[in-house]
Parts: structure tokens; C-alpha cells; sequence
């Protein structure tokens, strides 16, 4: 399954890694603000999430990265670095 497909699924749902004053400058509909400095306290809420994928962004791809990898350490699956939130627009259109 490629990103795009993912991005569109339904079943999607997304976590927007960037700072609480980023998040409000502009984020995607129904994203979750989850700041990648808090994302070690939030892992088991982060498993709790009905969803079938979980797609992380930020402003470049570095921090949603990173979120991703510590949760794959973490044993989390099916988890996917969005990139920007530029570049899942894109994806989205």
C-alpha cells in the first residue's frame, strides 16, 4: 500500500508532532497535537487510537521521523512518517 493510499484511507488517522503554537498556526482536519517532546508519556494513548494506520507530520519530516522511530522501538505497528504537512496535502489532493 503506498503513503497516498494510506493518507486517504478513512481508517486513517493523524498526529501532528509540531509545538502547540505551530499546531495552531495550521494543522490538518482532525489531526492530533501530540508535541514529539511528549510522545514518550503518550505511547499507550497512542496505541489506544482506533485506527487502522497512523500517520505522523511535522514541518519537514525530521521530528514526525523520529516520533516514528521511537514508537517502532516501541512496538508499535503500522505507523507511517507523513513527512511535511506540506507534502501530505499533496498526497491528499
Amino acid at each position: 500500500m503506498t503513503l497516498r493510499e494510506i493518507v486517504k484511507n478513512p481508517r486513517t488517522k493523524f498526529i501532528d508532532v509540531r509545538t502547540e503554537q505551530e499546531f495552531a498556526m495550521a494543522h490538518l482536519n482532525g489531526a492530533i497535537n501530540i508535541p514529539l517532546h511528549t510522545i514518550p508519556s503518550k505511547v499507550e494513548e497512542i496505541k489506544r487510537l482506533d485506527a487502522e494506520s497512523i500517520v505522523f507530520y511535522c514541518l519537514s519530516g525530521n521530528r514526525s521521523g523520529q516520533a516514528v522511530s521511537f514508537l517502532k522501538q516501541n512496538g508499535m505497528q503500522n505507523i507511517y512518517n507523513g513527512g511535511s504537512i506540506d507534502e501530505i496535502n499533496y498526497l491528499l489532493n
